[in-house]
């Protein structure tokens, strides 16, 4: 079996009186495809996807996508249950977003995108202005985040934002006021902080929205070990009668007696 595959996005529409063609697609209109391709087949772990390769040819516009089968065979599966179920709720974040942006461009430009695979009866997912690819706002609600780890970046001409690499889910960006870098007497970069950020959440699979996060403040914090520290909350805890403090600490750290 070929270890190459490829997905077709067929775009079609006018501008003006003219049929799209691939010479009066717009450069940023390319653009915008090749972002999503990547979202869509690959939406994490993008460090490690295989290679895509890319190719445009006529009828109206074709944007060819190849790469490994078994990326190609999996977004096919995930098509099918795209068009079975008529929503996006359940997919990864970056790839219902790419979804979106196709959606958001065929109202506004009136074109229709017809996305197929090279497997063998293909499903097709048809996008046009009269199909309705969005996300129920109603699962994504705001939330507020902590986020604890060691500030990789700071700044941004014209948006500026904080890069923090946390040890769960690795680097999150979250979009900050300029005046607060500016007015920072010490430099951040490569130390450890909280963040407290604002942003939404998927209320059924806790997922989040990391394009929503916004900054509230910064928290400086030791994540070392402080045995002085527990000390002091033993003390406490001897205050509570008929509690042995120890016993009372180790619940509280979550340990077995």
């Amino acid at each position: 079996m070929d270890k190459i595959g490829h997905i077709e996005i067929r775009v079609s529409g006018k501008k003006g009186n003219l049929d799209i063609t691939p010479d009066n697609f717009d450069i940023k209109e390319i653009i915008q495809i090749l972002e999503q391709v990547d979202n869509l087949l690959f939406p994490t772990e993008k460090n490690k996807r295989p290679i895509i390769s890319y190719s445009i040819e006529e009828g109206s516009i074709r944007h060819k996508f190849k790469t490994s089968i078994q990326a190609i065979i999996a977004f096919n599966a995930i098509m099918a249950q795209i068009v079975t179920v008529q929503n996006i709720d359940f997919l990864d974040l970056p790839t219902a977003q790419a979804i979106e942006v196709f959606q958001n461009s065929a109202v506004k430009n009136d074109y229709s995108f017809l996305i197929t695979t090279s497997i063998e009866d293909s499903v097709k997912l048809s996008i046009d202005k009269s199909t309705h690819y969005y996300r129920n706002s109603a699962v994504w609600v705001d939330a507020e985040f902590y986020f604890y780890g060691k500030v990789t970046n700071a700044g941004g001409k014209d948006k500026a934002n904080i890069h923090i690499l946390t040890d769960d889910i690795g680097i999150v960006k979250i979009d900050t006021p300029i005046q607060f870098l500016q007015n920072q007497e010490n430099n951040i970069l490569y130390k450890s902080y909280g963040i407290r950020a604002i942003g939404k959440q998927n209320s059924e699979t806790g997922e989040i929205d990391r394009t929503s996060l916004k900054f509230i403040e910064i928290v400086d914090y030791q994540n070392s070990y402080n045995e002085e520290y527990l000390k002091k909350l033993r003390k406490k805890a001897a205050w509570i009668k008929d509690v042995d403090p120890e016993l009372w600490l180790n619940e509280i750290r979550g340990r077995d007696a």
